[in-house]
């Protein structure tokens, strides 16, 4: 069996569920190691290997993740790529955390892209805060601007509306009250929490 017959069966027939539980943003997500499970069993004839690199774009680093499923039949293999991220400024983590983070994304949309696991749809791609997974060279980006008065308060009502833990929003954002949002993570929060609205609305 030749590698794009192995990898259209994995593709036709690989089951992911999302397993893991985001308690801020309500959803449910899959993580890569959720992926690696699912694929196991379809490991008979190959085998997958996942690399990592890191790369500096413009003035940021990346961590560049290659999943390749190689033959044991044949030579062949086919492989995906993706990037993700490392953040300059991650609250409670050292960088050894932050480069693992910053790992386990780029190899979990790697995997997707190889897989064709449909993720179009994840919450966790829009709010993922740690990294910021790209197709092609980001544009060079200033200093995280500060949230105004009026995104506090903004924040502070979506958080009563939709009756949010406020310490589950401390925790996810790793902050110790709502001004210390960066505008990135003010984004997300705003994104999250006016779909929750609109869930409890429904």
């Amino acid at each position: 069996m030749n590698i794009y017959s192995i990898l259209s069966n994995i593709q036709q027939n690989l089951k992911s569920p999302k397993n893991q539980f985001n308690k801020f943003g309500n959803y449910s997500y899959r993580s890569c190691e959720d992926i690696l499970e699912g694929v196991k069993p379809f490991l008979a004839n190959c085998s997958l290997v996942l690399n990592d690199e890191i790369v500096l774009i413009g003035d940021r680093y990346y961590v560049k993740s290659t999943a390749t499923l190689h033959s044991l039949t044949d030579s062949g293999s086919v492989s995906a790529v993706a990037y993700a991220r490392e953040s300059q400024i991650k609250k409670g983590m050292d960088e050894a955390q932050i480069t693992g983070a910053a790992s386990s994304y780029a190899r979990k949309y790697a995997l997707n892209a190889l897989f064709c696991i449909d993720c179009t749809k994840d919450a966790d791609s829009m709010s993922y805060q740690a990294q910021e997974v790209i197709n092609n060279q980001p544009k060079k980006t200033g200093q995280s601007k500060k949230i105004t008065d009026q995104d506090i308060a903004l924040i502070s009502d979506l958080i009563r509306l939709t009756q949010t833990d406020i310490k589950v929003f401390y925790d996810y954002y790793k902050i110790d009250k709502i001004e210390q949002l960066t505008h990135e993570q003010f984004l997300s929060a705003k994104s999250m929490l006016e779909k929750k609205q609109t869930k409890t609305e429904d």
